[in-house]
């Protein structure tokens, strides 16, 4: 090890001649370096657990009421830094699989909290996982302190509870010293990335024997299979151990040790701004209508603009501080980048108190743009549909009201991003005046913007309904689930077609029938991925690519009729 750079040393022991490790074939090699958390989701090829080596870490304290407190950092392995760095030696194993291991037959899958004693161990179902590899990596810390990882042929025998290894060629392993050996398969795919991760470390003492060969009984084992945990579930089952290394680390420095992330990715991902299109699909098509009337004015569009934003990224903030508080983000064990909220805090990122000043930062910036629309083109009208959306914003998840928590969640989403949204824009133009063609355009992007909370809690349920969080999905059958999007969706459509029969709606405005087939495909996504969380993420996406779809092309209905009536002269009702 470089005592300049903090290297681990790596080292590789002769193989027999008969055991030869060929490291060009992808299918049988892999060389992994498992840190002392769960690694994050980006990082998939790695394995996901901490392989520590002895002297085994005394077990941390638990985190009761983590979820209760504003001022407990809440760390966890996902950013890929840390605020201070350790300075102690740590060992970094390195991950090997014989070719013949491919073929080894199948095992039992382990569960990733630790496994129940086999034979006569503590550590059995870790042997009878190990036994499927014929060599593996063995760890220890030397006698300099530093720790030293070397790939090694094993004999593992799951009814005497025991490894067997030889002493690496020029290693030198003094008896019993605490060693961990590791053994770990992937299986690369044509087209990058890989699949069939697994991986299980055993821990424990290593006893001389003749000629060099040293025996080792397991104190204990962990084990992960990607068959059994997908890759992200994996990940957010060890949050709890990666918040205790964390925390035991910092109480153990004197000083608060973090992960972290760059200010910007960081702002982005706690607001969940990439979501805003929920937000501008309304405003604009709100001024499309005032602009078709003609009533349009650039100045206070932008500022209407502006400050939907921010009270949409308040919202989002306050809906995290809330549910976690409220234990729902920490019940849920299966998030994805579509529901289960940003995971900041899960992650401790950033602290319950941070999070409530974004929260608090974010609506001031839109209660002072609000005041200054109410100065400038004010109506009790606006002032009405303003109180109205600022209560919605709060009482989404805030206590007492909690609406999401009471199952009218969708009815909150689809008023608060749809009329209020719309209206709201097309009163601030109309100096007070409010329109039924408004209202009717604000339907279809109600109905759809409610789905978007609709479908994305559906892999939310069980950590939801542990939570208390009634929501639709949690209340309802998969059947019943299903036939709401059915009903939402063709309801976006026929009203929509409706207000064009009525001559209310431009004619234009029936482009949004080329939408039909995305609801389709969300339909069948929710009928083959219900119960499969991570299956579910294509559906969710394409969930919500209907909704701006359908958002931009009733805008673009809507230009062309605008277009039409400025350069054609003709009345957009009678394309």
């Amino acid at each position: 090890m470089s005592p300049k750079f903090g290297l681990p040393r790596i080292g590789r022991a002769a193989a027999p001649a008969e055991a030869e490790v060929t490291t060009a074939e992808p299918e049988s090699f892999e060389a992994t370096a498992p840190s002392s958390a769960p690694i994050a989701e980006s990082a998939a090829p790695e394995a996901p657990e901490p392989t520590a080596l002895a002297p085994e870490p005394a077990e941390l304290p638990s985190l009761e009421g983590i979820a209760q407190s504003s001022e407990v950092d809440r760390p966890a392995a996902e950013a890929s830094t840390v605020e201070v760095d350790s300075t102690e030696p740590s060992a970094s194993p390195v991950t090997v699989e014989s070719p013949e291991s491919v073929e080894s037959p199948e095992v039992e899958t382990l569960e990733p909290a630790g496994s129940v004693a086999r034979g006569g161990s503590p550590a059995g179902d870790g042997l009878v996982r190990l036994a499927a590899y014929p060599r593996a990596v063995l760890s220890w810390v030397a006698q300099d302190g530093y720790p030293v990882n070397v790939d090694v042929e094993i004999e593992v025998r799951p009814a005497d509870g025991t490894v067997r290894f030889g002493e690496p060629a020029g290693f030198r392993i003094a008896p019993g010293t605490q060693v961990a050996i590791t053994g770990s398969h992937f299986h690369p795919l044509p087209n990058g990335g890989v699949d069939e991760r697994r991986h299980v470390t055993v821990w424990g003492s290593a006893s001389a024997r003749p000629r060099g060969r040293f025996v080792v009984s397991p104190s204990r084992a962990w084990a992960w299979d990607e068959g059994d945990l997908p890759f992200p579930a994996a990940y957010e089952h060890d949050l709890p151990k990666a918040r205790r290394y964390f925390d035991a680390l910092s109480a153990e420095r004197g000083v608060r040790i973090k992960p972290r992330l760059s200010k910007r990715l960081l702002f982005l991902r706690a607001t969940r701004a990439p979501f805003l299109s929920a937000t501008l699909a309304p405003v604009l098509l709100g001024l499309a209508v005032a602009a078709r009337v003609g009533v349009f004015d650039m100045f206070t569009a932008v500022i209407t603009v502006v400050a939907a934003c921010a009270v949409h990224l308040g919202l989002n903030v306050a809906n995290d501080v809330f549910d976690t508080l409220l234990g729902a983000d920490d019940a849920n064990a299966t998030p994805t980048k579509f529901s289960g909220g940003s995971r900041v805090l899960q992650n401790a990122l950033v602290t319950i108190r941070e999070m409530s000043m974004l929260a608090i930062g974010c609506y001031a910036v839109a209660a002072a743009l609000g005041l200054l629309l109410l100065v400038v083109r004010g109506s009790p009208a606006l002032f009405l549909i303003a109180a109205i959306g600022l209560f919605i914003s709060l009482a989404y998840t805030m206590p007492p009201f909690k609406l999401v928590y009471r199952g009218l969640g969708e009815i909150a989403t689809a008023v608060g991003f749809g009329p209020v949204m719309l209206l709201g824009a097309y009163t601030v133009q109309s100096r007070g005046s409010l329109s039924l063609e408004a209202l009717l355009v604000s339907i279809p992007v109600a109905l759809l913007v409610a789905m978007i909370l609709y479908v994305n809690e559906i892999p939310d349920r069980a950590g939801d309904a542990q939570a208390g969080k009634r929501t639709l999905p949690v209340r309802w059958s998969k059947a019943a689930v299903i036939r709401g999007f059915d009903v939402a969706a063709a309801g976006a459509f026929i009203s929509v077609t409706l207000g064009v029969v009525a001559g209310v709606l431009p004619i234009p405005s029936l482009l949004i029938l080329f939408a039909i087939p995305l609801a389709v495909r969300v339909h069948s996504g929710l009928v083959r991925f219900y119960d499969n969380p991570y299956g579910l993420m294509s559906t969710m996406a394409a969930n919500i690519q209907l909704h701006m779809s359908v958002g931009l092309l009733l805008l673009g209905g809507y230009l062309l009729t605008i277009a039409d009536q400025v350069f054609l002269g003709r009345k957009p009702f009678l394309w």
